[in-house]
């Protein structure tokens, strides 16, 4: 089997990997997570992935010699930099941290904002896609969670570190309204959640007319609870992938890189 890239998804609690073969597809017995070193700063993020990539070696009895490796970061990444850090420590602002892995994973090294990650899987081989090609027209990936998570494309090209969850809406910011986890913290039915999310969705589809919307995160696994309440001009979907969609979405920009 030919490796073509390893995807590093890491998250404020866990570092989610895994190995993609030459035809884009998740190796499934090297898809498993690993705790993120607590207080997550970079230094010891990186060596808890040299230690990640050591066991892949052991997995896929392979040295994984010349495979590229992308990571993501909860934070807006531009030319490998770091210019904020949600969940994670505050010496990631500024950081260079393609250089920084680079260095310690000894291979080259890809690194972008984990929403757009999760964005380009869906795009490139999720319901953003079709026949194996991106979906023509302007597509947005949103993943539902602590926060909200956002991805842009226009015609397969990503529009990168598009911030939507922190949008204003009526006086506060988005995913404080509209984000999965205020149906438990404020026990809403999925009647009163489909109403905020389609508020937010309404506010969405007029600052940037997309023609697709795909429903990421784990609440996307309960999509009938509350999709068919939505009403925009754009086509609602859910997400194809879950879990595995950043490991994939940084594994595909690694390959392209």
């Amino acid at each position: 089997m030919s490796f073509a890239a390893i995807g590093l998804d890491m998250g404020g609690s866990s570092i989610k990997y895994g190995v993609v073969s030459t035809d884009g597809t998740l190796i499934e017995k090297t898809f498993s997570q690993a705790p993120t070193p607590a207080g997550a700063r970079p230094q010891e993020v990186a060596l808890a992935m040299k230690q990640i990539i050591e066991d892949l070696k052991q997995v896929t009895g392979s040295d994984l010699a010349g495979v590229p490796v992308g990571v993501t970061v909860p934070g807006i990444v531009i030319d490998g930099v770091v210019h904020s850090a949600a969940n994670i420590d505050a010496s990631w602002l500024g950081l260079d941290a393609k250089s920084l892995l680079a260095e310690t994973l000894g291979c080259e090294v890809s690194v972008l904002n984990d929403a757009d990650a999760a964005g380009m899987a869906e795009v490139f081989a999720g319901a953003g896609s079709r026949d194996g090609a991106p979906i023509m027209g302007s597509t947005l990936v949103l993943t539902l969670g602590t926060g909200i998570g956002s991805g842009m494309f226009r015609d397969g090209i990503l529009f990168p570190n598009v911030e939507f969850g922190h949008l204003q809406l009526d006086g506060a910011e988005a995913e404080k309204k509209a984000a999965a986890r205020v149906i438990r913290e404020e026990n809403l039915s999925w009647e009163q959640y489909g109403q905020r999310l389609q508020r937010y969705l309404s506010h969405v589809e007029f600052l940037c007319s997309p023609d697709l919307i795909v429903i990421g995160g784990a609440i996307s696994q309960e999509y009938e609870q509350f999709l068919p309440q939505l009403k925009l001009r754009a086509k609602v979907v859910p997400a194809h992938y879950n879990n595995a969609a950043g490991v994939l979405g940084a594994a595909h920009r690694a390959m392209n890189h």
